[in-house]
């Protein structure tokens, strides 16, 4: 017979633990101590499921980095205890969270699933109990006496992603998420598909090391038609400024404007990181493709590759909290450090 799995799930906050009243209508916090009772179907996994929550839930807009500490820690201090973990998230930050959550969980052995919903758990036509179970059992898939997941992941409606492949799409639709630059993990139909191919693969018998020093001295700076010198100006001086995610068009495309990028140039040679990532959802930045990239390219600026906003901000904290020397940075930067990008 096969033993149990310990699954511990962690509620931060979001739509998934909250449950109507239905004489009211008001919504209140689900008390995950009596999960099995109000979802005995999770009777049927072979598991132990045990919950811990934030000591005051938030609502995901709300999220920030001493959170994510929270979380991690929380994660550190039950490691050796379970056998895989179920962070309960709300959707609007989920992304952010998960994306640090890889950075910040090095040699990661184990799974940790990001899940939310878009409906409350006792609503009528929630998606909340299908992403929890599903969660739930994934996180306990076990191969050869290995975690099948080791690495960080999100699922929500019918596929679990790498996390810091994510980004959410839809406020409104239960399909709230894609990973357009990387295919899905694992996709559930009457079957759970696991894509083998695709699973991220740790180093052997590497001692999980948890990374708490955040730096979000970061900015994010979304190219317009029509932005302007004094913008630009003000964004690239703002004190104590470290790195600058600069969401550029199409293929790492930028206006080929003096002024831009002179300053831009200037602000790379002061000591400010700039990295360049796509505004598209879908597809990678290229540089030196089309002339208007061309400029970028020759000043060093640092190449975003195929990574979502998400990851390259949440990197950008993680590498910046490290204290990776300068001129490693870009290289770094650059290096696929989680599956994070190609």
């Amino acid at each position: 017979m096969k033993k149990p799995m310990n699954i511990l799930l962690v509620y931060t906050g979001g739509t998934i633990g909250m449950v109507k009243e239905y004489e009211t209508g008001v919504l209140k916090a689900f008390d995950f101590s009596k999960l099995l009772k109000r979802i005995p179907e999770l009777n049927q996994l072979a598991c132990n499921i045990d919950s811990v929550s934030f000591d005051n839930p938030i609502d995901s807009s709300n999220m920030n980095t001493t959170h994510w500490v929270t979380l991690a820690t929380i994660i550190e201090e039950n490691y050796t205890n379970y056998d895989g973990f179920v962070v309960l998230h709300g959707s609007d930050t989920m992304s952010y969270t998960a994306s640090a959550l890889s950075y910040m969980l090095e040699n990661l052995d184990k799974p940790v699933v990001f899940t939310g919903s878009q409906l409350p758990i006792g609503d009528l036509r929630t998606d909340a109990k299908e992403n929890l179970i599903t969660s739930i059992q994934i996180a306990s898939l076990r191969e050869n006496g290995k975690a099948v997941i080791r690495e960080v992941g999100l699922y929500f409606e019918y596929k679990l992603y790498r996390a810091n492949r994510t980004t959410k799409i839809n406020a409104e639709h239960f399909e709230a998420f894609a990973s357009l630059n990387y295919p899905a993990l694992i996709e559930s139909g009457v079957h759970l598909k696991v894509n083998r191919e695709f699973l991220w693969q740790p180093k052997r018998n590497k001692k999980l090391v948890v990374h708490k020093v955040l730096d979000n001295n970061v900015a994010i700076l979304k190219l317009f038609p029509g932005l302007n010198n004094d913008v630009l100006q003000s964004i690239l001086n703002i004190p104590n400024l470290k790195a600058l995610i600069l969401e550029t068009y199409g293929a790492g495309n930028a206006p080929t404007e003096e002024w831009l990028v002179s300053e831009l140039k200037k602000s790379i040679q002061r000591g400010l990181h700039i990295i360049n990532v796509t505004q598209c959802s879908g597809g990678s930045v290229i540089l030196g493709q089309y002339e208007t990239s061309i400029e970028l390219r020759n000043m060093q600026i640092v190449n975003g590759k195929d990574i979502t906003t998400e990851a390259a901000i949440t990197k950008l904290m993680y590498l910046l909290g490290t204290n990776i020397s300068a001129n490693s940075f870009k290289t770094i930067f650059e290096t696929s450090l989680r599956g994070e990008m190609r």
